[in-house]
C-alpha cells in the first residue's frame, strides 16, 4: 500500500507477499488467496498493523513493552526474575538476549517508553501527538486516564481487546493530513449489522454491557471527540467500533525470555552442556508456571489489513506468529498451498480444534458470529449435536483467553 510522505501512515506490508485479498460473497466477505505456489514452512507474508496497542491490565502489571511496536523491553533475565518473583535468578548465556536497552527512548513529555528512536518517531507521526498525556500522565482526572480506568474496571484479565486500540484509530485520523485515506483504510475491515454489534459488545463487556457501553462512549467522547468522525461517537457508531476490533483484532504476544530460549536452542553445544541447558530451561518454565500461570507475554492486539482477510478453517493451511519480538505478524504455510488456493488460519487453539464439530461451532458462533463449513466440519456434518461430558465441563471453564487465535506465539 503506497504511503504519502509525512502522513505517518507507512506501508503495512513488509517484504514480498505471496497472497492477495479477493471478494468471495456478500455472506462470507473477503478471503485471502495464494498468488503463486507456496511451500510448507514458507512465509506467505510479513505484515505491520494499521494500528496496535498493549492491553491495559498487561501494562499495569509491569509487562514492559514498547508503546508502539510492543517489543518486550525487559532483558530475558529481568523477564524471568519478574515472572518467578525471584530477583536472584541468573540466566546462563546472557549474550543470547536480544534486548538493547541503550536504544530505548522515552517521550520527553509523558515518559512512555519506546524500544528505539524509530518507534518513538513513528508513534509521534501517527497518533501520539493527540494521545500524549504530558504532565497529566498520572492524573486520574484526565479524560484519557478516566477512559482507561473505566475499561479496566469492565474488562478484567484474561484480556482480549483494549479501548486504546479504538483511541489510536481516532487519534490517527485526527493527526492525519489525508483523513479520508485513513477513514477508508479502517472501513475496509469487516463491519457487522447492529444486532451482531450488540452481540460482540455483550461478549466483550458481559451481561450489563448496555450501561457499560454507554459510560465508555461518554468517556470516549469526552477524551477524543472529532467532528469528522462524529458517527464513531454515536451509540450505533461506537458499537460498530466494538464490532470492528472484536472481529478483526489480532492478538499480539512478545517475550524477551522466549527470544532468549529460541537463541539458546540454536547454540551448537557439547551434548552434556546441551542436556544441562535444556533441563535448566524446562525447570525454569515449570517454576514460572507455578508463580505466574499462563500470563508469560507482553500482550496486546492490532488491526492487520491482510491477515484480517484470512477466513477460518478447523484444518488451517497457515498460521501466524510474532518471531521478531514485536508487532510484525508472520503468516507461515503449514502445508503446500497452490496458486489460487484460499489461505485459511484457525480462530481456535489446538485443543479446541480437536473437540467435536458441535463444540467448535458453539465457540465460533458465540465469538465470531458464524458457523464453520470447512472440509472437516462438512465431513462431520452427520455427527450428533452433543458434546462429551468432558467437553461440557470444559465449555463451562472456557474463558476469553482461549478465544483468541493462536497468534501470540513468539
Amino acid at each position: 500500500m503506497a504511503a504519502a510522505a509525512g502522513d505517518g501512515r507507512g506501508g503495512f506490508g513488509v517484504g514480498v507477499g505471496a497472497a492477495e485479498a479477493r471478494f468471495i460473497s456478500s455472506a462470507k466477505g473477503k478471503g485471502l488467496f495464494a498468488t503463486r505456489s507456496i511451500r510448507k514452512g514458507e512465509a506467505v507474508f510479513v505484515e505491520k498493523p494499521v494500528v496496535s496497542s498493549q492491553f491495559l491490565w498487561n501494562a499495569l502489571y509491569n509487562y514492559r513493552a514498547c508503546d508502539h511496536c510492543l517489543r518486550a523491553l525487559e532483558t530475558a533475565e529481568e523477564n524471568a526474575q519478574r515472572l518467578l518473583g525471584r530477583s536472584s535468578l541468573v540466566l546462563p548465556h546472557p549474550e543470547q538476549c536480544s534486548i538493547r536497552k541503550d536504544l530505548h527512548q522515552q517521550c520527553p513529555r509523558c515518559q512512555v517508553t519506546y524500544c528505539s528512536a524509530e518507534c518513538r518517531q513513528a508513534a509521534l507521526e501517527q497518533y501520539h501527538q493527540v494521545l500524549c498525556l504530558g504532565p497529566s500522565h498520572d492524573d486520574p482526572t484526565h479524560p484519557l486516564n478516566k477512559l482507561q480506568e473505566a475499561w479496566r474496571n469492565m474488562h478484567y484479565p484474561p484480556e482480549t481487546s483494549s479501548i486504546m486500540l479504538m483511541a489510536r484509530m481516532v487519534a490517527t485520523v485526527k493527526q492525519a493530513k489525508d483523513k479520508d485515506w485513513w477513514i477508508k483504510a479502517f472501513s475496509q475491515f469487516c463491519s457487522k449489522t447492529a444486532n451482531e454489534e450488540e452481540e460482540i459488545a455483550h461478549k466483550l463487556l458481559g451481561d450489563k454491557f448496555k450501561g457499560q457501553l454507554e459510560l465508555l462512549r461518554l468517556l470516549f467522547t469526552e477524551a477524543l471527540y472529532d467532528e469528522q468522525l462524529s458517527r464513531w461517537f454515536t451509540p450505533e457508531g461506537f458499537r460498530s467500533l466494538f464490532a470492528l476490533v472484536g472481529t478483526n483484532g489480532q492478538g499480539i504476544g512478545t517475550s524477551s525470555l522466549s527470544q532468549w530460549v529460541h537463541a539458546c536452542d540454536a547454540l551448537d553445544l557439547p551434548m552434556l552442556q546441551r542436556e544441562e541447558l535444556d533441563a535448566f530451561i524446562d525447570q525454569l518454565y515449570k517454576d514460572i508456571e507455578k508463580e505466574s500461570g499462563e500470563f508469560l507475554n507482553c500482550e496486546g492486539s492490532g488491526l492487520y489489513m491482510l491477515q484480517s482477510c484470512c477466513n477460518h478453517s478447523c484444518i488451517p493451511n497457515a498460521e501466524t506468529s510474532f518471531p521478531d519480538n514485536n508487532f510484525l505478524l508472520h503468516l507461515t504455510a503449514l502445508e503446500d498451498i497452490e496458486a489460487g488456493e484460499e489461505i485459511c488460519i484457525s480462530y481456535l487453539d489446538c485443543c479446541q480444534r480437536e473437540r467435536s464439530r458441535h463444540s467448535r461451532n458453539k465457540i465460533l458462533r458465540e465469538n465470531y458470529l458464524f458457523t464453520c463449513s470447512c472440509p472437516k466440519c462438512l465431513a462431520q456434518a452427520d455427527d450428533p449435536d452433543v458434546t462429551s461430558d468432558e467437553e461440557e465441563e470444559a465449555e463451562g471453564e472456557t474463558d476469553d483467553a482461549e478465544l483468541e487465535d493462536e497468534m501470540t506465539d513468539v
